[in-house]
Formats: structure tokens, C-alpha cells, sequence
């Protein structure tokens, strides 16, 4: 047995990696997979209210979880963090006020820090496996950025090499 299992970090490292993965890779996939549907473009929120919005609600239930509460308050605390995810990501992949190219990498580059802060605190706390395991499960948001950012450069490229008198 490890120290990290005798002293209860493993079910913490566990909560704080699964709802990351949640927040950051599960939901969007759920949202692409899904995005033809028109419940997204009814609850979908601009950007600027989006993403600083989940970064104040993500930081809140994460340090809250710290605390030891019940089974059934981390329950509701996560559903609510999920609902929270929803719409952070419609932006970047829903339909209504979504974002172009280079306004939705420039969105998750801002997240990427603001949405670390609390594992960092975390970590600062003493809860180290823990914010550790949750900054880690967050990497999903800046292989997106990645993602489009390329995307938005090839994209751009494309365009400006059909712009180009005939060679």
C-alpha cells in the first residue's frame, strides 16, 4: 500500500481527474456529437458571459469539494459543474453565438489558466494529487485550442494561396 492510499488521496485524485475529464472532454464530445440538435441553440450563451461565468463556478465547486461534504452534495455539485461545461463549450462548438476561428482559440487559451487556478490552489492547500490530477485532466481544452488554431491557419493559408495571381 502507498501513502497516498493510506491517508484516502487515491478516491480524491480519482474525483478530481474524472471531473476534469468531464469538464474537459466528455461534455464537448457530447456537445459535437449532438450539435445538430436544437436544444443547444436555445441554451446557448455568448462568450463573454460564458467563459468567466464557468471559470468563477468551476473554481467555487472545486475548492467546495475540499471540504468533505456528502456523497449526495458532490453528486449535485458535479451535475452542476456539468451543466456549467455545457456552456462554457457552445461557444467554441455550438451553433448560436459561436465564435470564429480565431475568437474561439483565443477563448480557450484564456480558459486554459483560469480553469488551472483552482488546481493550483489545490496544490497550494495540500491537496496536491488531487490539483495535480485535475490541471492534468484539463489538458483536453488546450488540445481543442490546438486544434482549431491549426485549423484556423490552414484555413487562412488556403485562402490566401487562392488570392494569389496564377503560378
Amino acid at each position: 500500500m502507498n501513502g497516498m492510499h493510506q491517508y484516502g488521496m487515491d478516491a480524491e485524485v480519482a474525483a478530481m481527474a474524472v471531473s476534469g475529464l468531464l469538464v474537459s472532454a466528455v461534455v464537448p464530445a457530447a456537445i459535437h456529437a449532438t450539435r445538430h440538435r436544437a436544444v443547444w441553440s436555445r441554451l446557448s450563451v455568448p462568450a463573454a458571459a460564458a467563459l468567466p461565468g464557468f471559470a468563477a463556478l468551476h473554481a467555487v465547486i472545486a475548492l467546495a469539494g475540499q471540504r468533505g461534504d456528502s456523497l449526495v452534495t458532490h453528486v449535485l455539485l458535479e451535475m452542476l459543474l456539468l451543466g456549467g461545461a455545457v456552456l462554457f463549450w457552445l461557444p467554441v462548438l455550438g451553433e448560436r453565438h459561436r465564435l470564429s476561428d480565431p475568437a474561439r482559440s483565443v477563448y480557450l487559451y484564456l480558459a486554459m489558466p483560469l480553469l488551472d487556478l483552482p488546481g493550483v490552489a489545490m496544490v497550494a492547500l495540500g491537496h496536491v494529487a488531487g490539483g495535480l490530477a485535475m490541471i492534468t485532466a484539463m489538458l483536453p481544452i488546450g488540445l481543442a485550442a490546438l486544434r482549431i488554431t491549426w485549423r484556423w491557419v490552414t484555413t487562412e493559408e488556403r485562402l490566401a494561396q487562392a488570392q494569389l495571381p496564377g503560378e
